[in-house]
């Protein structure tokens, strides 16, 4: 369930990624963002992605069908802030 948009896929620094989600299944009623590459890597192999927020599942479903993660969003937005500071 990675978003699709027409700007590039951010970049995940696997140091500041937050720890796998565990909590009640909240994060299966949204879509997240993933980097391209894993998000690629999984379609090919089948393996799970993790989200920017944390959450880790097998992509298999339209992702517009559902809101966007709040928790990614807001990552995505602090990531494009700090790059245009630089």
């Amino acid at each position: 369930m990675a978003a699709t948009t027409s700007q590039p896929a951010p970049v995940v620094d696997p140091e500041t990624r937050p720890a796998p989600s565990t909590g009640d299944g909240d994060h299966d009623r949204f879509a997240h963002y993933v980097s391209r590459r894993e998000l690629e890597k999984a379609q090919r192999t089948g393996k799970a992605v993790t989200a920017l927020c944390g959450k880790r599942w097998k992509p298999n479903a339209d992702p517009s069908k559902y809101p966007m993660c709040p928790t990614c969003s807001e990552l995505v937005a602090e990531m494009m802030a700090n790059e245009l500071r630089d």
